[in-house]
């Protein structure tokens, strides 16, 4: 587990001094409006991209590159489609040279862990959208990376499967404690997964407010159930919706 900490971050595109401390083991959720800069704290973090000013750094080390220590699974699964299941998985592992035995038992520990075991020789377009976001997480997860970076991994989901992606990932975390930053634009699903979720104000993104959810784990879908729950989400819909009309009267001011 690490330590997040963005110490104001400032005119980075389109964020603009964000000063956010994510403390280890920690899953916090980034909301906001459309264009607020979500993806862009996500890619710096990752390394991705490099801050103009300010700094970024996990677990008290400055980010300026991608690492190992640092997972990210993006909306599209990203798999390679010649490739099978097991060969997707241990795919980064060989890139960095594991020896042979311990890159298979490492991945067939974590497509147990996925329940994808019984299809390590299938290909990506024999399973279905659910399957295919599993895998992406496991190949991320056998690097076994300190912080877990997650960009909409469930948009492209219908509902149903949407849901039970949200549990699964909550039950995997639960025997993998992980920081987590997690982008999402559905403020329910933000809620039921996190320890805390952040709202990002309009363009120029800054950090507008932070909400504890207090709600016990685990955490199943009758959580969402929970006054609680609902009081968080009920919250958040105002905060984000405000930004939300701020936003569109600014791009129509500019048009």
């Amino acid at each position: 587990m690490a330590r997040i900490l963005f110490d104001r971050v400032r005119r980075i595109q389109a964020i603009e001094e964000v000063t956010l401390d994510i403390p280890a083991g920690t899953f916090a959720s980034l909301v906001g409006p459309s264009g607020c800069g979500k993806t862009t704290l996500l890619n710096i973090v990752a390394g991705f991209e490099a801050p103009t000013e300010g700094r970024v750094s996990v677990d008290g080390r400055e980010v300026q590159d991608p690492g190992p220590d640092r997972g990210v699974v993006f909306q599209e699964p990203g798999l390679f489609p010649w490739l099978r299941v097991e060969e997707n998985v241990g795919f980064p592992l060989r890139v960095c040279g594991l020896p042979a035995a311990e890159l298979r038992e490492r991945v067939v520990a974590i497509l147990e862990q996925v329940g994808l075991a019984a299809f390590k020789r299938s290909y990506p377009a024999e399973l279905s959208g659910g399957m295919r976001q599993r895998v992406a997480i496991a190949r991320v997860l056998a690097m076994d990376p300190a912080v877990l970076l997650m960009d909409e991994p469930f948009a492209a989901l219908d509902v149903q499967t949407r849901s039970l992606m949200q549990e699964f990932l909550l039950q995997l975390l639960e025997a993998r404690r992980k920081t987590v930053l997690f982008i999402t634009h559905d403020i329910q699903e933000a809620v039921f997964l996190a320890d805390r979720v952040y709202i990002m104000s309009a363009r120029p993104g800054r950090l507008k407010e932070g909400l504890e959810v207090a709600l016990p784990r685990p955490r199943t879908v009758e959580s969402m159930f929970l006054p609680g729950f609902h009081e968080i989400v009920d919250r958040a819909f105002r905060v984000v919706r405000e930004e939300a009309i701020r936003a569109m009267q600014m791009s129509d001011a500019i048009g």
